[in-house]
């Protein structure tokens, strides 16, 4: 097994990490660091989640402390941008774990904070600056920046950056700092905008991929529910969440909107949520973030400002309640669970006219969502959609201390009586965006190995939702 003592790290860095209690690398960052040291170009294709920020920073700092450099007044010597300001709290916060034994300065600069506070921060030059694309060409326009010392630059999400359309900011960012640097360009996915995006900024890089683009994470079971609207959507969302009280959920909306209109909702029936989108200020997001962490709220509704980088531990369900219309945002939404070795449930719920995006997102995946409830409609199957068959009533099973399966849309008469859920699995026959740049101010580790689902039950059943799973689906909280 590698250590990170193999990968040519100095006993500094390794005495953090072991401060840190940080043993084994994970394999983003087996295979990056050792090129990052040889200062080479690097394009490096994993999911979130997998260690990407110390993939990054540990060779990173190591550049910056033999450099034995200190900035110029407003000049920045490391330049990473990452795609919503959620992202770039993250990365500084890791960040800044690494550097405590240092005297590298670090700053973030985000879109609906102090421009003033974050133009003074930056006077006196900075080591490494985490920053939204937008907000820092405001500072530049303000003079209050200087990007002609970058020496090294990394694009965080590369994939979400240009979904949220900074394709343009970020060419005018790379026309100010200068062409003899390195970069490093991460992204989850790796579509052809990515690759002439990696053809324009890097020179001669090498690939270096902890996963296949595009694969969820094997420890997430899938399930899909066929609804006809957004009251069954609801019912079926209050259903799974009040049948699993220990879990923590994410639920994710196309639209700000509607993402605080469920908010609400959820909070008048009961239950601690909380809402994070692009119409709220950054502390409020922050807020909401930490009492999601912090145990204070079980369920956040959240736009794909959310979907990236966000590492919530202990996720035990996610929702699309509204399935994203780029089908690899679904794999980041889902990402946000089954995070360091843990295992999680992902649920989404498909309307008719989101059928296609269902089967985009099965393609993209290679993974058939396991049917919970309701049927494929009729007239969408064919050619190279997967074959659905109506799923099977669940069976009426008398176990020792449980009722029947509970059916759909008693969830009302059952929390009214108190009763508890038995633990249930459905049957069934069946084989198995916002893509709007967040513009809050200016603009706003680990590995797995299971398979999803039973493919060959007897009688040709797959395994459903039911029965010690969340999601229908009960199962204890993780982590």
């Amino acid at each position: 097994m590698t250590k990170f003592s193999d990968l040519g790290l100095t006993a500094g860095t390794l005495r953090t990490l072991e401060s840190m209690e940080f043993t084994t690398p994970t394999p983003i960052q087996v295979k990056a660091i050792p090129l990052v040291l040889e200062r080479r170009d690097i394009i490096g294709l994993a999911q979130t989640g997998t260690g990407k920020t110390a993939a990054f920073g540990l060779p990173i700092i190591e550049h910056l402390l033999n450099d034995n450099q200190r900035p110029e007044p407003k000049a920045v010597r490391t330049l990473i941008l990452a795609p919503t300001r959620e992202l770039v709290n993250q990365i500084t916060g890791n960040l800044r774990a690494f550097l405590k034994d240092t005297k590298l300065r670090i700053a973030l600069v985000v879109g609906g904070a102090s421009i003033h506070k974050q133009a003074q921060l930056l006077a006196r030059g900075t080591d490494i600056l985490v920053a939204t694309p937008g907000r820092l060409l405001d500072l530049c326009k303000r003079n209050d920046v200087n990007l002609t010392a970058v020496r090294y630059l990394v694009l965080d999400e590369a994939d979400q950056m240009l979904d949220l359309g900074f394709i343009h900011d970020l060419r005018r960012i790379s026309k100010m700092v200068p062409k003899r640097r390195q970069t490093l360009l991460f992204s989850a996915t790796m579509p052809k905008q990515i690759e002439e995006l990696a053809q324009e900024y890097l020179t001669d890089p090498l690939r270096v991929e902890a996963s296949t683009p595009g694969k969820t994470a094997d420890k997430i079971e899938q399930f899909v529910h066929h609804v006809t609207g957004k009251d069954q959507k609801t019912q079926l969302l209050r259903q799974s969440l009040t049948d699993n009280p220990d879990g923590r959920a994410m639920v994710f909306l196309k639209t700000k909107h509607s993402a605080e209109k469920l908010s609400k909702h959820l909070e008048n029936i009961g239950f601690a949520a909380a809402s994070i989108h692009g119409n709220k200020s950054q502390s409020q997001r922050e807020r909401a973030l930490k009492a999601f962490r912090d145990g204070e709220m079980r369920v956040l509704v959240a736009t794909d400002v959310a979907a990236r980088g966000i590492d919530i531990p202990g996720v035990t369900h996610v929702y699309n309640y509204d399935l994203p219309t780029v089908a690899e945002a679904y794999v980041h939404r889902i990402g946000r669970t089954a995070r360091a070795g843990k295992e999680g449930i992902a649920i989404a719920f498909c309307a008719p006219d989101e059928f296609k995006m269902l089967r985009d997102i099965e393609k993209l995946t290679k993974v058939e969502l396991t049917v919970a409830s309701g049927e494929a409609p009729a007239d969408t199957r064919g050619g190279n959609q997967p074959s659905r068959g109506a799923p099977r009533p669940a069976r009426k099973q008398h176990r020792k201390g449980q009722g029947r399966p509970q059916q759909a849309g008693e969830g009302a008469e059952a929390r009214a009586e108190g009763q508890a859920r038995p633990a249930r699995r459905p049957h069934s026959e069946a084989q198995a965006g916002e893509r709007k740049r967040d513009n809050g101010g200016n603009n706003g580790h680990h590995q797995a190995g299971r398979p999803n689902g039973d493919r060959n039950r007897p009688g040709g059943q797959k395994r459903g939702a039911r029965g010690g799973k969340p999601g229908g689906y009960t199962r204890a909280a993780q982590g």
